[in-house]
């Protein structure tokens, strides 16, 4: 069976906007033996929201094909477009919606309002843009947004002389006056919250007329493969990006191709990064599949038994999904890899592991889930970010998984599971859409469970409901036993292919 889209009546393709809405409870479907699944999933949200934004800044049009449809990235376009940027949908040869056709404007527009959504690249990749506009931006958001930390975009943009007005709060709502230009320069942050943080500043600074010389400062900076991510796309449009570390406060010199960061021996040198000033150049990009979305289906494999397995996937990445292949091992999966085809099969168990997951923490959801279902204990560490996402993520699982009948203690900085029997319930999302993963993975093993406002799921792939209804129709019920299969018995095969708006 393939499905190319979600086609139901009153379906709306780029999601829920609205998510404070009430929306209707989702039951999760129970797994009743082995999968036999090929997923197929759209672009990258990481990487979309990162080349709109250089595509918005860059000398020239870009096309971006298999550009991810869905909240965020809306919210993006809706946002860049306010700015006077044209984005056209274009017609796409691919499977998954419309590319888009940017061209950026002679000069940025303000005088708009920047509605951010729950969306952390919004709400931290524009404002620097912002100041590189005419005129007044305000920055909101949902309720959600305006308790998720913005204190360092804030201070750094004041740091380089940007007038903001925030009447002494340190989140959303604010108002960034574009004046047209930043001077840039050289500033010290602490982005230890959120790498964004760095990202956001990094993206605009080549734009700067001094460029930038950034310095991280504080605790342990999360989520590195995100500013690799920044680096590399900056360096395919041209512009100088050096990576460093600093003992002095002084960024050393040098371009940096691989966009790796360099740690340097000392553990205790502050990371930095240089942006030389110049053009941001047009491109013609193709956004990688999500990965991190590939979690959930994939975790399936071992929920459930048998195997799933992911087509499209790159051959070299920056995205932090692609660390899956290495975890997933560890609860006792086997993963094979040929060409852009990744499967992963179920073992006879779930094992517990200790995994210190601080470069992965979007994974945390999904991992944690299949941690609950492990024959034995685990400890997930080096996520005490998650607090500061869409909701806090370390409260939420634990007080999901705790209403279910399990056992989760919450850490400094991450979570200790005991797995126990767990029993069906209410599963709320907390308007989280890897929330919302995470109790349909356990919704695979455990009876009843109903997954509060799936909707949410529209923030990064709207078709996640459908596309998980065609995952579990590829087990098989006459499988004698529905949990821990293991390879040797093969469900009904399905595909499972996410479509998207067409032009």
């Amino acid at each position: 069976m393939l499905i190319s889209r979600y086609s139901a009546p009153d379906f709306n393709p780029y999601g829920d906007t609205s998510p404070t809405e009430p929306n209707p409870d989702w039951a999760a479907p129970r797994a009743h033996g082995p999968l036999a699944a090929t997923v197929s999933l759209p672009g990258s949200k990481s990487l979309t929201n990162r080349e709109l934004v250089l595509s918005a800044l860059a000398d020239a049009p870009s096309r971006l094909r298999s550009p991810l449809h869905s909240r965020d990235t809306t919210l993006m376009v809706e946002a860049l477009r306010s700015f006077g940027v044209s984005i056209e949908p274009a017609p796409a040869s691919g499977r998954f919606g419309v590319d888009w056709l940017i061209t950026p404007p002679d000069e940025l527009l303000g005088s708009t309002t920047v509605d951010c959504g729950l969306a952390g690249t919004v709400m931290r990749f524009l404002p620097p843009v912002a100041a590189l506009a005419l005129g007044p931006i305000v920055f909101d958001g949902d309720e959600g947004a305006r308790k998720r930390p913005m204190a360092t975009t804030i201070s750094s943009l004041v740091s380089l002389g940007v007038d903001i007005t925030a009447d002494g709060r340190t989140n959303l709502p604010f108002t960034v006056y574009g004046t047209g230009s930043v001077e840039g320069g050289e500033i010290t942050i602490d982005a230890s919250s959120s790498s964004q943080f760095v990202s956001g500043l990094l993206l605009a600074a080549a734009r700067f007329e001094k460029g930038l010389r950034l310095v991280h400062e504080g605790s342990r900076l999360p989520s590195m493969p995100h500013i690799e991510m920044t680096i590399v796309a900056l360096a395919a449009r041209g512009v100088t990006v050096t990576s460093g570390t600093v003992t002095s406060g002084t960024v050393p010199s040098g371009t940096v191709a691989s966009g790796t960061v360099e740690t340097g021996a000392d553990e205790s040198a502050a990371p930095a990064w240089s942006v030389e000033p110049g053009p941001i150049a047009g491109a013609e990009v193709s956004i990688e599949p999500d990965l991190s979305n590939a979690a959930p289906f994939l975790a399936a494999a071992l929920v459930a038994g048998g195997s799933v397995t992911f087509t499209g996937w790159p051959e070299s990445t920056t995205q932090v999904g692609a660390r899956l292949i290495d975890f997933l091992p560890l609860y006792g999966a086997t993963v094979t890899r040929e060409g852009d085809r990744v499967t992963v099969t179920g073992g006879a168990s779930i094992r517990g592991i200790d995994l210190d997951l601080s470069e992965g923490g979007e994974l945390a959801p999904a991992l944690v889930a299949l941690a609950a279902l492990a024959d034995s204990p685990s400890t997930i560490t080096g996520i005490g970010h998650i607090r500061h996402h869409e909701t806090d993520r370390l409260a939420a699982l634990a007080t999901e998984i705790n209403r279910l009948g399990g056992k989760v203690t919450e850490l400094d900085d991450g979570l200790y599971i005991e797995p126990q029997p767990l029993h069906g319930g209410v599963w709320q999302t907390y308007l989280d859409h890897r929330m919302a993963h995470a109790g349909a993975i356990i919704g695979l093993a455990v009876d009843d469970v109903i997954v509060e406002n799936i909707a949410t799921t529209a923030k990064t792939l709207p078709e996640f409901a459908a596309l998980w209804l065609q995952l579990v129709s590829g087990s098989s019920a006459e499988a004698s036993s529905a949990l821990g299969g293991g390879s040797g018995r093969a469900g009904h095969s399905v595909a499972i292919d996410a479509g998207g708006p067409t032009a």
